[in-house]
């Protein structure tokens, strides 16, 4: 899981005056460290992994072409996955699989049918989510994780996806996202509420005599 600090690679202006200087070495290593996380993104808006694969090649042809007029106004990683998530946007509407992100207001910080988030919400996926000994139970259970997300609407989705899987900030998901800090926290909260009832079903399940 990684961090935006960027782990072995360097300060954002010794990048950005490598990728400007068309070092093939600088953007071999961003891709070996990026992709992974950008194709996790991108597959909370596509249908398909193909497609996901697409998008992550066309985000990265948008950043060689766009590095020139990159401004520093934000973290370099945080630019490369807006334009990540602007692109998959694009492409999940045009496959259908999504509707306009207008569309999924509700899932944001309005108050409506909304309860209350506990305080602080949940700022690490909790440890005691009970996970089952052995290596064939724990691997079904990633898979019924894996499998929750892809029924979470796609901003919670991307969201969760974000923060546990990716390991960012709450702020670099609102700098991404373009979202206030309250509905990336009540985006969250749903996500994780839904991925931890699908778990706490199963567990309750694996319990019942046979």
């Amino acid at each position: 899981m990684g961090s935006f600090a960027g782990g072995g690679l360097p300060p954002d202006d010794v990048l950005v005056t490598a990728l400007r200087a068309g070092d093939e070495a600088m953007f071999a290593e961003l891709l070996d460290t990026w992709s992974g996380g950008l194709l996790r993104a991108a597959r909370s808006y596509v249908s398909t992994d193909h497609s996901a694969q697409e998008v992550v090649q066309d985000t990265w042809l948008a950043v060689i072409g766009g590095i020139d007029c990159f401004e520093g106004r934000s973290s370099v990683k945080t630019w490369v996955y807006r334009i990540l998530v602007n692109t998959a946007k694009k492409r999940g509407m045009r496959e259908s699989r999504t509707l306009p992100w207008s569309a999924f207001e509700q899932d944001g910080g309005g108050s409506a049918g909304l309860g209350p988030v506990p305080p602080g919400g949940w700022q690490e996926v909790p440890a005691s989510w009970p996970t089952p000994e052995g290596e064939a139970l724990a691997a079904e259970v990633r898979g019924l994780i894996a499998e929750a997300l892809t029924t979470l609407p796609p901003k919670q989705r991307i969201v969760i996806t974000l923060r546990d899987v990716e390991g960012c900030t709450s702020d670099e998901v609102c700098e991404i996202l373009e979202i206030s800090a309250a509905n990336q926290r009540v985006l969250l909260h749903r996500a994780r509420s839904a991925v931890r009832g699908r778990l706490a079903d199963y567990v309750e399940s694996a319990k019942r005599p046979e």
